[in-house]
């Protein structure tokens, strides 16, 4: 795949406006490089604690990190006195609370534990996730995001430009555009029969609901079975339409014949 060199700088420009379009042949200059995986050159994001040994579960991609009780009352108490700490971080960053449960964690353990079940990498779905959070009504806080990138995520050690921000997050709105394309083919495709597809649903949904439990979104037994039941649903509809179509097909072609 082609390479996507993004650097990350220690000294990310700061702007009072927001970014919310790609800029065409920008990126991060300088600084250290790490492969993702796929062949692109990215900001190597290391911890100093090491991370899961395999990430198959919750438990093996890190647990909720204990927080230090003093420090979190020194923060209620600057928001409640209107007032910034010593070194500047904005309030909702220091309250972001995502990712917790990947604290400690390396971003290579991060990254492969996704790129052997994605077609995304460790930074494409943190900023992905960090640009979605970090929305207002002019845009996406890009600037924000790249100068506080190491405090809003664990695994990310680097702090990186607006432009190598929209990078990745272009990056991973094409990916998940192309795989979409790809598992609805194969679903319309009758490449599988409905059983399979099925059973094809349940892994790539189980998968898709710890990214989202990592991320911190809780989700009760209920809500997990209602989901599930409505996307097979939906994929058998999906199935069920398209093979009505591909038969019509077929008998025009017959006709024409």
């Amino acid at each position: 795949m082609d390479d996507d060199a993004e650097a990350p700088t220690p000294d990310a420009p700061r702007a009072d406006e927001d970014v919310d379009r790609p800029a065409e042949g920008s990126d991060a200059g300088g600084g250290e490089t790490d492969r993702d995986g796929d062949g692109s050159s990215s900001a190597r994001d290391r911890s100093n604690t090491d991370g899961p040994s395999d990430a198959g579960d919750s438990s093996e991609v890190g647990d909720v990190a204990a927080g230090d009780a003093a420090a979190d009352t020194d923060a209620d108490a600057d928001d409640a006195a209107g007032t910034a700490p010593e070194d500047g971080t904005p309030a909702d960053v220091r309250k972001y609370a995502r990712f917790k449960k990947v604290d400690g964690a390396q971003y290579d353990r991060v990254n492969d534990f996704l790129r052997d079940r994605t077609y995304i990498t460790a930074r494409e779905w943190a900023i992905a996730r960090l640009c979605a959070d970090f929305r207002t009504e002019t845009g996406v806080e890009m600037t924000k995001i790249g100068e506080n990138l190491p405090e809003l995520v664990p695994f990310m050690t680097d702090t990186y430009t607006p432009q190598a921000v929209n990078q990745a997050r272009s990056s991973f709105e094409d990916k998940i555009r192309k795989s979409g394309a790809t598992f609805l083919y194969g679903a319309m495709s009758g490449f599988f029969t409905a059983e399979e597809l099925d059973e094809m649903m349940y892994e790539v949904t189980e998968i898709a609901k710890f990214l989202l439990e990592v991320e911190g979104v809780d989700l009760s037994v209920e809500e997990e079975l209602e989901a599930e039941e409505r996307i097979s649903s939906v994929m058998r509809e999906v199935r069920e339409a398209s093979a009505d179509l591909r038969a019509e097909e077929l008998t025009e072609d017959g006709d024409d014949a």
